[in-house]
């Protein structure tokens, strides 16, 4: 009940923050040089065009009353119209962020499983060669640009040894995959589609690399710090000279102390690998929400750009309401 209550009360602490995201990024995209209209017309377009366009937008009204209908909009579900493609945007997300936030929660859950792995392997091995081992690759995955894995991973996996599919979508057409959540893996188990998971999957494969071994580092570094730390503490050397068995030492007084801090790191490691997928996207041509963020912010297109602001926030505290649930429940002394 008293978990409940902390998250219901954190739910009510969202409305402001994301009200005052709203007020700031409508204020910023207007005030900022630029206009959407003749960005999107081109230079041949005339001024009669031009005041058409902006009366078709909404843009030819003044800013406050631009901004109490986007209000409304947004109190009814509706984000406005793309002045890139004049369809919804709401249509445009849906097809958007399925396969983005895909691409994401399995690249941080195979970062958060290597970490966790690698980092109390290497943390019982301190100073030796092996947790030297982990550590240097642990700074080389961290020193590597997106864009530049991502290709290195092509030309090895595809190019050079063939065992996965051409960067040029996220799955065959020929599978005759039928689309729900846009998650095109997850609509391949919904759907019972055997071969458009497989494909799916193999499509899938080189761009989650990419991306768990960007966002790998930081978390591996923090597992190895809090595993020394316990490894170091009293509770766990008296438990050792009890004569506990390696397996009762590891699963119950190693792991769940070394754990503790891991919520909080991964959530901040989400965003990061958000922001990431921008390059991850264009080099794998994944046609996912960050390729349709950053068109939306290089064409000045108001209504994206305002709902990918709005929706990133509205992530980040979702994982970070996430991270502390998990933080109490791995942390008994921590009271919510």
């Amino acid at each position: 009940m008293r978990l409940l209550r902390f998250v219901a009360r954190r739910l009510l602490q969202v409305v402001p923050v994301l009200l005052g995201v709203v007020v700031v990024t409508f204020v910023l995209v207007r005030v900022l040089p630029g206009d959407p209209i003749r960005t999107i017309l081109g230079p041949n377009a005339t001024d009669a065009d031009a005041a058409a366009a902006r009366a078709r937008f909404g843009l030819d009204k003044p800013m406050w009353q631009q901004f109490l209908d986007y209000l409304k909009g947004l109190a009814t579900g509706d984000f406005g119209t793309s002045i890139q493609s004049g369809t919804s945007v709401g249509s445009e997300l849906a097809l958007r962020v399925g396969p983005t936030l895909e691409l994401v929660v399995l690249s941080v859950s195979l970062a958060l499983l290597i970490a966790v792995v690698l980092g109390v392997w290497s943390a019982r091995r301190a100073d030796r060669f092996g947790d030297h081992s982990v550590r240097i690759l642990a700074l080389v995955g961290n020193s590597m640009p997106e864009f530049w894995l991502g290709l290195v991973l092509i030309l090895v996996g595809y190019s050079a040894l063939g065992w996965f599919p051409a960067p040029s979508g996220r799955v065959d057409p020929d599978t005759n995959l039928t689309p729900l959540t846009g998650a095109d893996l997850l609509d391949a188990i919904l759907t019972g589609n055997g071969p458009a998971f497989t494909s799916a999957l193999s499509h899938l494969a080189l761009p989650v690399a990419t991306l768990a071994i960007v966002v790998v580092a930081p978390l591996l570094r923090s597992v190895r710090a809090s595993a020394l730390e316990v490894l170091r503490s009293e509770a766990y050397l008296a438990a050792t000279t009890h004569g506990l068995r390696p397996r009762t030492l590891l699963r119950g007084y190693l792991l769940r102390p070394t754990l503790v801090r891991l919520p909080a790191l991964a959530a901040l490691v989400f965003g990061t690998a958000i922001g990431s997928t921008v390059l991850i996207e264009y080099v794998y041509s994944w046609q996912g929400f960050g390729q349709w963020a950053l068109r939306g912010l290089l064409y000045r297109d108001y209504p994206v750009v305002q709902a990918s602001v709005l929706l990133i926030a509205l992530g980040y505290v979702i994982v970070f309401l996430i991270a502390d649930v998990v933080h109490a429940v791995l942390d008994p002394r921590v009271r919510i």
